[in-house]
């Protein structure tokens, strides 16, 4: 574990360092949400009990700026300037691009070219970009991957159905209606003897 710690300093993983090669081969330049937002949405649940949304975004994109991180030091990844609100703009170096290659499974003739320079001006134009690429994704998270978390591992609640309450709608079952309960300490009512014959 030490010699991991020691070339990864930020302690990344094999998986966010992929999603960080995988999103930043294809779109060029990202910022660290929408590096998570595509590569491991599940983060986005499992953060969700934050006090404030900057506590939360600082939680769920904390992995992929960790992997930003490490990959810099390695000379994969660079900062690339900044948005308009203030996000750090990042993108691959040459070094990276090849890397990324493997990851896609793309040749490198293939890859474009790095995204240097981009963010000089805020890069308005990319992130409106990503965000629709985004849109169209909708990446679906893995919810399994939220069972490490015991107050989300609990199943959604489902939707009330017609069918179990038998309501009036519930042309199956028809109206149910329940009787009150009798009260304390009194005996359920006896039926009346049938009559013999004799």
């Amino acid at each position: 574990m030490a010699g991991k710690r020691k070339n990864n300093p930020a302690g990344s993983t094999n998986s966010y360092r992929g999603d960080v090669l995988r999103v930043l081969g294809a779109l060029k330049v990202a910022t660290a949400d929408q590096i998570q937002r595509i590569g491991a949405p599940h983060l986005t649940f499992r953060h969700a009990d934050k006090e404030t949304p900057s506590k939360q975004k600082q939680a769920r994109t904390a992995s992929h700026t960790g992997a930003l991180s490490d990959m810099r030091k390695h000379g994969l990844s660079e900062n690339g300037g900044s948005t308009e609100t203030g996000d750090t703009l990042r993108n691959l170096t040459t070094k990276g691009l090849e890397a990324a290659s493997y990851e896609l499974r793309r040749p490198v003739t293939e890859m474009g070219s790095t995204a240097r320079g981009a963010g000089s001006s805020g890069a308005s134009h990319p992130m409106a970009v990503n965000e629709t690429v985004i849109a169209m994704l909708r990446p679906k998270p893995n919810m399994a991957k939220l069972a490490v978390d015991r107050r989300m591992s609990r199943p959604p609640p489902r939707p009330p159905s017609t069918h179990r309450t038998g309501s009036a709608r519930s042309p199956r079952t028809g109206p149910r209606y329940r009787c009150p309960p009798p009260a304390r300490g009194t005996r359920p009512a006896r039926a009346a003897p049938r009559p013999t014959s004799s």
